[in-house]
Protein backbone atom coordinates (compact mmCIF):
# COMPACT_ATOMS: atom_id res chain seq x y z
CA UNK A 1 0.00 0.00 0.00
CA UNK A 2 1.45 3.45 -0.25
CA UNK A 3 0.73 4.37 3.20
CA UNK A 4 0.60 2.51 6.25
CA UNK A 5 -0.79 5.15 8.27
CA UNK A 6 -4.76 5.50 7.98
CA UNK A 7 -6.93 7.84 9.70
CA UNK A 8 -10.75 7.09 10.55
CA UNK A 9 -11.63 9.07 7.94
CA UNK A 10 -9.44 7.01 5.16
CA UNK A 11 -10.83 4.21 6.84
CA UNK A 12 -14.54 5.88 5.78
CA UNK A 13 -13.27 6.75 2.23
CA UNK A 14 -11.96 3.22 1.72
CA UNK A 15 -14.44 1.12 3.22
CA UNK A 16 -17.85 3.41 3.01
CA UNK A 17 -18.64 2.75 6.28
CA UNK A 18 -18.58 5.58 8.21
CA UNK A 19 -16.53 6.86 11.08
CA UNK A 20 -19.00 7.55 13.32
CA UNK A 21 -19.85 3.69 12.56
CA UNK A 22 -16.02 2.36 12.82
CA UNK A 23 -15.75 4.16 16.73
CA UNK A 24 -18.60 2.65 17.76
CA UNK A 25 -17.68 -0.46 16.15
CA UNK A 26 -14.21 -0.34 18.12
CA UNK A 27 -15.40 0.90 21.26
CA UNK A 28 -18.22 -1.83 21.56
CA UNK A 29 -16.55 -4.74 19.92
CA UNK A 30 -12.76 -3.74 19.51
CA UNK A 31 -12.76 -4.57 15.95
CA UNK A 32 -9.68 -2.59 15.10
CA UNK A 33 -7.41 -1.11 17.64
CA UNK A 34 -5.48 2.17 16.52
CA UNK A 35 -2.14 3.44 17.30
CA UNK A 36 -1.03 6.57 18.20
CA UNK A 37 1.55 8.90 16.75
CA UNK A 38 4.09 10.54 19.20
CA UNK A 39 2.01 13.78 19.35
CA UNK A 40 -0.45 11.52 20.87
CA UNK A 41 -2.81 10.91 17.23
CA UNK A 42 -4.67 8.17 16.63
CA UNK A 43 -4.17 6.11 13.48
CA UNK A 44 -4.74 2.69 11.73
CA UNK A 45 -2.01 0.57 9.89
CA UNK A 46 -2.38 -1.92 6.72
CA UNK A 47 -3.89 -4.56 8.66
CA UNK A 48 -6.48 -2.37 10.30
CA UNK A 49 -7.60 -1.33 6.57
CA UNK A 50 -7.81 -4.82 5.32
CA UNK A 51 -9.81 -6.15 8.29
CA UNK A 52 -12.30 -2.99 8.07
CA UNK A 53 -12.30 -3.78 4.15
CA UNK A 54 -13.51 -7.71 5.32
CA UNK A 55 -15.69 -6.52 7.72
CA UNK A 56 -17.78 -4.22 4.86
CA UNK A 57 -18.00 -6.85 2.34
CA UNK A 58 -19.71 -9.46 4.96
CA UNK A 59 -21.85 -6.20 6.25
CA UNK A 60 -23.20 -5.53 3.02
CA UNK A 61 -24.28 -9.35 2.56
CA UNK A 62 -25.98 -9.62 5.34
CA UNK A 63 -23.59 -10.65 8.45
CA UNK A 64 -24.56 -8.56 11.72
CA UNK A 65 -21.16 -6.96 13.42
CA UNK A 66 -22.14 -8.87 16.50
CA UNK A 67 -20.70 -12.14 14.70
CA UNK A 68 -18.85 -10.83 12.37
CA UNK A 69 -16.54 -9.59 15.93
CA UNK A 70 -16.48 -13.01 17.15
CA UNK A 71 -14.75 -14.17 13.79
CA UNK A 72 -10.92 -14.76 13.82
CA UNK A 73 -8.80 -12.73 11.28
CA UNK A 74 -8.54 -16.01 9.58
CA UNK A 75 -12.32 -17.10 9.67
CA UNK A 76 -12.77 -13.20 8.18
CA UNK A 77 -10.82 -13.96 5.87
CA UNK A 78 -12.29 -16.69 4.35
CA UNK A 79 -16.10 -15.35 4.81
CA UNK A 80 -14.91 -12.25 3.15
CA UNK A 81 -13.30 -14.56 0.04
CA UNK A 82 -16.18 -16.22 -0.48
CA UNK A 83 -18.36 -12.93 -0.62
CA UNK A 84 -16.29 -11.69 -2.68
CA UNK A 85 -16.27 -14.64 -4.74
CA UNK A 86 -20.63 -15.68 -4.72
CA UNK A 87 -21.95 -12.80 -3.70
CA UNK A 88 -23.69 -11.52 -6.94
CA UNK A 89 -26.00 -13.65 -7.97
CA UNK A 90 -25.43 -13.37 -12.05
CA UNK A 91 -23.69 -15.83 -13.87
CA UNK A 92 -21.72 -13.32 -16.01
CA UNK A 93 -20.24 -11.89 -12.59
CA UNK A 94 -19.57 -14.87 -10.81
CA UNK A 95 -17.61 -15.75 -13.90
CA UNK A 96 -15.31 -13.01 -14.64
CA UNK A 97 -14.20 -13.32 -10.72
CA UNK A 98 -13.93 -17.25 -11.15
CA UNK A 99 -11.32 -16.12 -14.42
CA UNK A 100 -9.86 -13.59 -12.13
CA UNK A 101 -9.14 -16.35 -8.82
CA UNK A 102 -8.14 -19.25 -10.79
CA UNK A 103 -6.29 -16.74 -13.24
CA UNK A 104 -8.61 -18.62 -16.32
CA UNK A 105 -8.35 -16.79 -19.67
CA UNK A 106 -10.24 -19.48 -21.33
CA UNK A 107 -13.36 -18.65 -18.89
CA UNK A 108 -12.36 -15.05 -18.99
CA UNK A 109 -12.97 -14.63 -23.29
CA UNK A 110 -16.08 -16.79 -22.78
CA UNK A 111 -17.45 -14.66 -20.50
CA UNK A 112 -17.02 -11.75 -22.27
CA UNK A 113 -17.82 -13.26 -25.88
CA UNK A 114 -21.19 -13.83 -24.08
CA UNK A 115 -21.49 -9.95 -22.69
CA UNK A 116 -20.16 -8.47 -25.78
CA UNK A 117 -22.72 -10.45 -27.91
CA UNK A 118 -25.72 -9.42 -25.73
CA UNK A 119 -24.96 -5.79 -24.80
CA UNK A 120 -22.40 -4.76 -27.35
CA UNK A 121 -18.36 -3.73 -26.74
CA UNK A 122 -18.91 -0.33 -25.07
CA UNK A 123 -22.18 -0.96 -22.77
CA UNK A 124 -19.85 -4.33 -21.61
CA UNK A 125 -16.99 -2.41 -20.57
CA UNK A 126 -19.52 0.30 -18.77
CA UNK A 127 -21.58 -2.14 -17.45
CA UNK A 128 -19.33 -4.74 -16.18
CA UNK A 129 -16.17 -4.36 -16.60
CA UNK A 130 -15.76 -1.04 -15.07
CA UNK A 131 -17.78 -1.91 -11.83
CA UNK A 132 -15.55 -5.01 -11.62
CA UNK A 133 -12.37 -3.00 -11.79
CA UNK A 134 -14.21 -1.27 -8.52
CA UNK A 135 -14.46 -4.61 -7.22
CA UNK A 136 -11.15 -5.99 -7.69
CA UNK A 137 -9.49 -2.55 -6.33
CA UNK A 138 -11.48 -3.25 -3.09
CA UNK A 139 -10.49 -7.06 -3.16
CA UNK A 140 -6.66 -6.39 -3.70
CA UNK A 141 -6.83 -3.83 -0.36
CA UNK A 142 -8.64 -6.14 1.26
CA UNK A 143 -6.19 -9.11 0.42
CA UNK A 144 -8.31 -11.54 -1.03
CA UNK A 145 -6.36 -11.37 -4.29
CA UNK A 146 -2.80 -10.41 -4.80
CA UNK A 147 -1.28 -7.78 -7.41
CA UNK A 148 -0.56 -10.34 -9.85
CA UNK A 149 -4.05 -11.61 -10.35
CA UNK A 150 -4.86 -7.52 -10.63
CA UNK A 151 -2.30 -7.90 -13.91
CA UNK A 152 -3.33 -11.03 -15.30
CA UNK A 153 -6.86 -9.56 -15.45
CA UNK A 154 -5.80 -5.64 -16.78
CA UNK A 155 -4.04 -7.36 -19.28
CA UNK A 156 -6.96 -9.11 -20.40
CA UNK A 157 -9.12 -6.41 -20.69
CA UNK A 158 -6.48 -3.98 -21.96
CA UNK A 159 -5.82 -6.57 -25.03
CA UNK A 160 -9.92 -6.53 -25.57
CA UNK A 161 -10.26 -2.67 -25.42
CA UNK A 162 -6.82 -2.44 -28.12
CA UNK A 163 -8.06 -5.45 -31.00
CA UNK A 164 -11.67 -3.86 -30.90
CA UNK A 165 -10.19 -0.51 -31.09
CA UNK A 166 -8.02 -1.35 -34.34
CA UNK A 167 -10.96 -2.87 -35.92
CA UNK A 168 -12.41 0.24 -36.34
CA UNK A 169 -9.70 1.06 -39.35
CA UNK A 170 -11.52 4.30 -40.33
CA UNK A 171 -9.31 7.43 -41.21
CA UNK A 172 -10.97 10.38 -39.41
CA UNK A 173 -12.91 13.29 -41.86
CA UNK A 174 -10.76 16.57 -42.74
CA UNK A 175 -13.01 18.10 -40.16
CA UNK A 176 -12.56 15.92 -37.33
CA UNK A 177 -12.27 16.52 -34.19
CA UNK A 178 -8.63 15.88 -32.81
CA UNK A 179 -8.39 14.49 -29.44
CA UNK A 180 -5.01 14.01 -27.85
CA UNK A 181 -4.93 11.28 -25.16
CA UNK A 182 -2.01 10.53 -22.51
CA UNK A 183 -1.53 9.91 -18.58
CA UNK A 184 1.43 11.73 -17.00
CA UNK A 185 4.46 10.93 -15.66
CA UNK A 186 4.24 8.01 -12.97
CA UNK A 187 0.83 6.77 -14.14
CA UNK A 188 0.52 3.35 -15.74
CA UNK A 189 -3.33 2.50 -15.13
CA UNK A 190 -4.97 2.92 -18.72
CA UNK A 191 -7.65 0.73 -19.20
CA UNK A 192 -9.80 3.85 -18.46
CA UNK A 193 -7.55 5.90 -21.04
CA UNK A 194 -7.79 3.13 -23.62
CA UNK A 195 -11.71 2.67 -23.63
CA UNK A 196 -12.01 6.67 -23.89
CA UNK A 197 -9.50 6.32 -27.36
CA UNK A 198 -11.95 4.18 -28.52
CA UNK A 199 -14.96 5.57 -28.12
CA UNK A 200 -14.07 8.86 -29.71
CA UNK A 201 -12.83 6.58 -32.57
CA UNK A 202 -15.57 4.79 -33.05
CA UNK A 203 -17.72 8.76 -33.28
CA UNK A 204 -15.40 10.07 -35.98
CA UNK A 205 -12.91 11.32 -33.63
CA UNK A 206 -9.44 11.49 -34.81
CA UNK A 207 -7.74 10.51 -32.01
CA UNK A 208 -3.66 10.96 -30.55
CA UNK A 209 -2.67 8.57 -27.98
CA UNK A 210 0.30 8.76 -25.88
CA UNK A 211 -0.30 6.39 -23.55
CA UNK A 212 0.69 6.09 -19.64
CA UNK A 213 3.67 8.26 -18.24
CA UNK A 214 4.23 11.02 -20.57
CA UNK A 215 7.18 13.42 -19.45
CA UNK A 216 5.57 16.53 -19.37
CA UNK A 217 8.55 18.62 -20.51
CA UNK A 218 7.39 16.74 -24.73
CA UNK A 219 4.00 18.20 -23.85
CA UNK A 220 4.46 21.45 -25.79
CA UNK A 221 6.31 19.75 -28.65
CA UNK A 222 3.43 17.67 -29.12
CA UNK A 223 0.69 20.29 -29.32
CA UNK A 224 2.37 22.38 -32.11
CA UNK A 225 2.49 19.08 -33.95
CA UNK A 226 -0.90 17.49 -33.74
CA UNK A 227 -3.04 20.79 -32.63
CA UNK A 228 -5.48 19.06 -30.55
CA UNK A 229 -9.05 20.69 -30.23
CA UNK A 230 -9.35 18.37 -26.42
CA UNK A 231 -7.25 16.70 -24.20
CA UNK A 232 -7.86 13.83 -22.24
CA UNK A 233 -5.46 12.99 -19.01
CA UNK A 234 -6.17 11.99 -15.32
CA UNK A 235 -4.82 10.16 -12.64
CA UNK A 236 -5.87 7.03 -10.87
CA UNK A 237 -2.85 6.60 -8.40
CA UNK A 238 -3.47 7.51 -4.82
CA UNK A 239 -2.49 11.56 -4.92
CA UNK A 240 -2.74 14.83 -2.87
CA UNK A 241 -5.16 17.03 -3.38
CA UNK A 242 -2.63 20.10 -4.05
CA UNK A 243 -0.55 18.01 -6.19
CA UNK A 244 -3.55 17.32 -8.74
CA UNK A 245 -4.23 21.17 -8.41
CA UNK A 246 -1.04 22.03 -9.48
CA UNK A 247 -0.87 19.41 -12.34
CA UNK A 248 -4.10 20.24 -13.73
CA UNK A 249 -3.09 23.99 -13.44
CA UNK A 250 -0.29 23.87 -15.05
CA UNK A 251 -1.82 21.89 -18.02
CA UNK A 252 -5.11 23.86 -18.47
CA UNK A 253 -3.00 27.35 -18.22
CA UNK A 254 -0.72 25.64 -20.65
CA UNK A 255 -3.66 25.15 -23.50
CA UNK A 256 -6.16 27.99 -22.01
CA UNK A 257 -8.15 27.59 -25.65
CA UNK A 258 -8.71 23.57 -25.19
CA UNK A 259 -11.19 21.86 -22.80
CA UNK A 260 -9.04 19.33 -21.01
CA UNK A 261 -11.11 16.29 -19.84
CA UNK A 262 -9.66 14.95 -16.21
CA UNK A 263 -10.54 11.30 -15.56
CA UNK A 264 -10.22 9.26 -12.39
CA UNK A 265 -10.73 10.57 -9.44
CA UNK A 266 -10.63 13.80 -8.65
CA UNK A 267 -10.19 15.17 -5.01
CA UNK A 268 -13.24 16.87 -4.06
CA UNK A 269 -11.78 19.37 -1.98
CA UNK A 270 -10.29 21.34 -4.85
CA UNK A 271 -12.59 20.77 -7.93
CA UNK A 272 -13.93 24.41 -7.29
CA UNK A 273 -10.27 25.66 -7.74
CA UNK A 274 -9.94 23.56 -11.06
CA UNK A 275 -9.45 26.15 -14.23
CA UNK A 276 -12.29 26.89 -16.23
CA UNK A 277 -11.36 24.67 -19.25
CA UNK A 278 -11.27 21.56 -16.86
CA UNK A 279 -13.85 19.05 -17.58
CA UNK A 280 -14.64 15.70 -15.61
CA UNK A 281 -15.26 12.07 -16.68
CA UNK A 282 -19.16 12.80 -16.94
CA UNK A 283 -18.29 15.84 -19.28
CA UNK A 284 -16.30 13.28 -21.34
CA UNK A 285 -19.01 10.62 -21.53
CA UNK A 286 -21.73 13.63 -22.18
CA UNK A 287 -19.39 14.64 -24.50
CA UNK A 288 -19.25 11.07 -26.14
CA UNK A 289 -23.17 10.07 -25.81
CA UNK A 290 -23.86 13.13 -27.37
CA UNK A 291 -21.49 12.72 -30.33
CA UNK A 292 -22.11 10.86 -33.77
CA UNK A 293 -21.27 7.61 -33.87
CA UNK A 294 -20.20 6.33 -36.99
CA UNK A 295 -21.99 2.74 -38.35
Amino acid sequence: MASEKYSIKDLERLSGIKAHTLRIWEKRYGIIQPGRTDTNIRYYGNEELKKILNISLLNQHGYKISTISEMTLEELSEKAADVALFGKKETTDENLLLSLIEMDEILFNNTFSALVLKAGFEDTIIRHIFPFFHRIGIMWQAGTINPAQEHFMSNLIRNKIIMATETLNRPAGKNAVTALLFLPEGELHEIGLLFYNYGLRARGFRTVYLGQSVPKDSLPRVFSICSPDIIITGMTNPIVSQDFLTFASQLCTTSPDLKIYFTGPIPAAIRHQLPNNACTTEDLLTLMRFSHKTA
